[in-house]
């Protein structure tokens, strides 16, 4: 089961709702360090972006205008650091309550609205607000995360934290915190954001309260405050007997549907979780809630993922991680082989972040070792939705600050789309996330870490007694337990001994205490011995006796022989295998039928010493010390021989080592004179001699029956052994089966992802086929216009070698397909008189300056040739193109002109052009001579200068006449002369028409009248 919420912090929460008093104050390990008691109102912690100007004014203008809300509000805002806010101004406009600029230790109080200053981080410690200088750079820091999580740690269940309109995931941290802390969080939908970078990434965790816009929060706000604090203390809310059943059912309804019992957690974790889900729905009773509940599964979702909020980060508590990784890690890898498997479990990972932490530790060890052992870690939470994430391994960019930025650039890589961070694939194959409930599951076996921070402590009594046991259980002897800084192994201190009390870290015990020890029976199986050196009923595997350790065996038993003056002994192990002989053992020792194997000397005793000598050798083998059974009635070929059997350790010798402890078993007929004067010896059912009183055969017989009574409770104990092995035996199996099973799903998972690879190859396959098509098309419709132009073009490459051309350009300079691949050098042109192709491509290439020149081809055609670099995208250059513009029309034009020119240049008239309002446009040299005006001075006149003042209204009529097309007529008018003199002269008016027929301007050819004055 998954409870991952701040484990210190919750314990103060637990305690919160009790009056602080000398015998009912509970606080944490750390309290010194706790914050103050939250204030009696709550503090509503707002965060947007630069962009999140109008969200604020909106939230504050749905303010009621008649009320106070009863709540301090603090506005965290991504500000330029250089310039001054005018946040403080624009919120006063819409709201009625004292607004401030915060001052480092401001206190906070109800119905204020307080505002960030620029360039500072800002948090919340006892009641007052504290600024605190950046240590990110200014891009990475998160103000709204820095001031929502000290105000999750303030204010517990009274903090509210609201997500505004910004780029970016500032603020999904804080989320999280006001969350585990049972507080409430609201967002901006993102209909009516500007920007919804960090309303979504907020959203996207799945702990959002309500989403709505700016202007309908304040409602809800205040419905929500009055609901949740409005009331009397909420400890005894649901305390009341006659809600016990209302809760029932509700674990009823949680355990249909999502198959977790919530029965056995604590009821002040249970209690806390309810009453919040009933202030957001506003729902007065609990037995409403539960019928809100029944109409409403939904809702039984969302409850039940309020019970498993994950407050969880890298490297959270850094002081217990650098224990681990100073302490437990290098622990870890001490005397492995190359090769050697390290078995790791995070029950409760969350969205996977402590898993993550460790792995990265470990491989940190790996490498500065150089160590190639293979990792195991698996991570297993009940949240579908937690372990989904932690299987993504993507995270906001918010971890920049739980990071180093050595770790974060080694072990994580920028997404390029929505921002944040991905966990490498070297670190994310190490891992395997699968689905389990810690409570009902079979755990993993042969674990050497197990890291189980902050679960048990909202766990009841009954179900950490049974955890603690699993935890032993699932790990090797020696290994290593993690548990949170307020958690510890409870009644369960004889299977743990503690390595560091702070950092809540232990060491499994190797040998189990008696109380909670599962008796083995050490002969019920040849590879299961008893370690009588160490603790009892400690087992070991028997070591072998091999045929070149013979000499040895002998001789230590020959020294203990005869060291007891024996006749008949036999070295044997714990199990009753028989290493050595000494002596005629036939009296007492007899092959056993079937197939022959290591001979065993508890099935090769005669009758009479089979069940005694078991016995013995249980005693000697639980004890270490030495054990004797007397005058024991040996049947042997017919008759009874008195036996005295005595079992003693081997403490002597290199066969004596503790995993493989030896006995000596000696057997002694009882001699004659004792048989006879020793009533205890005789055994009933035998004739009594005349001086055996009946007091003699009592006290035999209750001599046998209670020997016969404790080779009954010794056998009682052996299979009470087998019977508890065959169970560890099977839960074990269980633990690999769901192991195995946890394996399957992963790879299941695995299918999965390759699948949904698969699909977006297909995807991306299809998205290439038609970019393929469209730069096809593009490809030919560049072909098209290239050659639609007529403009010849060659494209050549640094080593001018020819690229591309266009057919135009082939015809100038006779270009064919196999040209291509060749140096422009190599082909000959068709041009006449340019011969400095080559030399000034490559002068072009050198300098980056454009070159142009005019050239004609053999065919008699004219082209404009111009040399340019080519440059990509990117502003790279690689090769240049040269192009070919026909121009022989414009050459032949201008060379009419000048012709023309030449003729207007040096003709004896006036020829002039004046447009239609009569401003002159042109003025020839022979018109210079003819009025004496220069060609500036005429430019600057209107045809109305030169003509006489009673002879202008004619000449605009002329003009009129002819811009309606009628043709005039040469004719004789005067016009003036720069020197005042009214000059005869003959006039010839055209009119200059453009392309739609419409005339724009008139040309007059002036000649003085003959006869008249020049």
């Amino acid at each position: 089961m998954d409870e991952r919420f701040s484990a210190d912090q919750e314990l103060i929460a637990e305690n919160a709702a009790v009056p602080p008093t000398a015998s009912t104050e509970v606080r944490p390990p750390d309290a010194e360090n706790t914050p103050a008691a939250p204030h009696a109102f709550p503090v509503v912690g707002i965060g947007a972006s630069a962009g999140g100007l109008a969200a604020f004014e909106a939230f504050f203008a749905g303010m009621p205008a008649a009320t106070d809300p009863g709540m301090a509000f603090v506005l965290v805002q991504h500000l330029d650091p250089t310039h001054k806010s005018i946040l403080s101004d624009i919120i006063r406009r819409y709201t009625r309550m004292q607004v401030f600029e915060v001052e480092d230790g401001m206190v906070v109080r109800p119905n204020c609205v307080y505002v960030i200053p620029p360039g500072h981080d800002m948090a919340l410690l006892n009641g007052t607000l504290q600024l605190l200088e950046p240590s990110e750079p200014r891009g990475q820091r998160l103000p709204i995360d820095f001031f929502l999580r000290s105000l999750a740690q303030e204010q517990r269940e009274r903090a509210i934290g609201i997500v505004l309109s910004g780029t970016g995931s500032d603020g999904t941290q804080g989320v999280r915190a006001i969350k585990g802390e049972g507080g409430m969080v609201m967002v901006q939908n993102t209909a009516s954001t500007e920007f919804d970078g960090m309303p979504r990434s907020a959203v996207a965790t799945g702990l959002v309260d309500y989403e709505l816009p700016p202007a309908e929060m304040p409602a809800q706000l205040i419905a929500y405050a009055a609901h949740a604090f409005g009331k009397s203390p909420k400890s005894t809310t649901l305390q009341a007997p006659k809600v016990e059943n209302a809760l029932k059912k509700i674990f009823i309804l949680l355990r249909a549907q999502t198959s977790h019992d919530f029965s056995h957690y604590k009821p002040s974790t249970i209690h806390r979780r309810i009453e919040r889900r009933m202030a957001v729905h506003q729902v007065a009773g609990i037995d409403d809630y539960v019928r809100y509940l029944q109409q409403t599964p939904a809702e039984v979702e969302a409850l039940f993922r309020d019970m498993l909020i994950g407050v969880t980060q890298f490297f959270r508590d850094p002081e217990v991680f650098q224990v681990l990784e100073n302490t437990v890690i290098p622990a870890l890898f001490a005397g492995k082989s190359p090769g050697a498997v390290i078995r790791l479990w995070t029950p409760g990972c969350s969205t996977g972040e402590e898993a993550y932490s460790i792995a990265i530790l470990l491989v940190e060890r790996m490498e500065a070792i150089k160590a190639s052992c293979t990792v195991q870690l698996f991570a297993t939470d009940i949240d579908r939705e937690a372990i989904a994430t932690a299987r993504a391994g993507r995270y906001p960019a918010s971890i920049a600050a739980e990071l180093s930025p050595e770790r974060l650039a080694r072990f994580f890589t920028a997404e390029a789309v929505g921002g944040g961070y991905r966990i490498r694939r070297s670190i994310r194959d190490l891992l395997v996330f699968s689905e389990q409930d810690v409570i009902k599951d079979p755990p993993f076996s042969k674990l050497d870490l197990i890291s189980c921070r902050n679960l048990l402590i909202y766990l009841g009594a009954e179900l950490q007694k049974k955890i603690i046991p699993l935890f032993h259980f699932a790990l090797k002897p020696d290994g290593w337990l993690l548990l949170g800084t307020s958690e510890g192994v409870g009644d369960h201190e004889a299977l743990f001994r503690v390595i560091d009390r702070k950092a809540k870290i232990f060491q499994r015990k190797a040998e189990l205490p008696v109380q909670s020890r599962v008796s083995f029976n050490p002969f019920a199986s040849s590879s299961v011995v008893m370690d009588t050196t160490a603790q009892p009923n400690s087992f070991r595997r028997p070591a072998t006796s091999p045929a070149r350790e013979g000499q040895s065996l002998r001789e230590m038993t020959e020294r203990t022989l005869l060291a007891q003056v024996i006749a008949a002994g036999a070295l044997v192990n714990a199990h009753g295998d028989i290493l050595y002989l000494h002596g005629r053992t036939g009296m007492f020792l007899e092959p056993s039928p079937g197939e022959a194997g290591i001979n065993n000397i508890l099935k090769m005793a005669r009758e009479g010493l089979r069940r005694e000598l078991a016995t013995t050798l249980h005693k000697a083998a639980a004890t270490s010390e030495i054990s004797a059974s007397p005058g024991l009635r040996v049947k042997t070929n017919g008759h009874f021989t008195l036996v005295d059997l005595t079992i003693r350790p081997v403490t002597a010798g290199p066969g004596a080592s503790t995993e493989s402890p030896l006995f000596l078993v000696i057997l002694e007929e009882v001699p004659e004179g004792r048989a006879v004067s020793d009533p205890a010896s005789a055994s009933p059912g035998q004739p009594a001699d005349a001086g055996v009183d009946v007091d003699a055969r009592l006290d035999a017989l209750g001599a046998e029956l209670l020997a016969k009574e404790e080779s009954l409770h010794s056998t009682i104990e052996e299979l009470e052994s087998s019977a508890e092995e065959l169970k560890s035996s099977g839960e074990e199996m269980q633990s690999v089966n769901e192991e195995l099973q946890s394996t399957n799903e992963e790879l299941e998972t695995s299918k999965e992802e390759l699948q949904a690879v698969n699909e977006e190859l297909a995807t991306v396959n299809t998205e290439l086929q038609v970019k393929v098509f469209d730069l096809s098309r593009a490809n030919n419709d560049m072909n098209n216009l290239l050659a639609g132009t007529g403009i010849g073009t060659v494209f050549v490459d640094f080593q001018l070698r020819i690229l591309r051309y266009t057919p135009a350009a082939g015809i100038i300079i006779n270009l064919i397909p196999t040209d291509v691949g060749r140096p422009v050098a190599h082909v000959v042109t068709n041009l006449v008189g340019y011969t400095s192709l080559v030399a000034d491509v490559q002068a072009v290439l050198e300098t980056l300056a454009p070159r142009e020149a005019e050239v004609r081809s053999l065919a008699g055609r004219h082209y404009t040739l111009r040399i340019q670099p080519y440059r990509t995208l990117d502003h790279v250059i690689e090769g240049a193109v040269i192009t070919f513009q026909d121009v022989t029309a414009l050459v032949e034009s201008r060379e009419s002109l000048r012709r023309l020119a030449v003729v207007v240049r040096d003709a004896h008239d006036a020829i002039t052009v004046q447009d239609l309002t009569g401003r002159t446009l042109a003025w020839n040299a022979g018109a210079v001579r003819m009025y004496g005006w220069t060609e500036a001075e005429a430019l600057q006149l209107n045809v109305r200068d030169r003509i006489p003042e009673p002879l202008r209204d004619a000449a605009l009529a002329s003009l009129a006449q002819l811009s309606r097309a009628e043709v005039l007529e040469p004719y004789l008018t005067q016009r003036l002369a720069k020197s005042g003199e009214s000059m005869e002269v003959s006039v010839i008016s055209t009119a200059l028409v453009d392309e739609a027929g419409v005339m724009y301007a008139v040309a007059t050819t002036e000649r003085v009248r003959t006869g008249a004055t020049p």
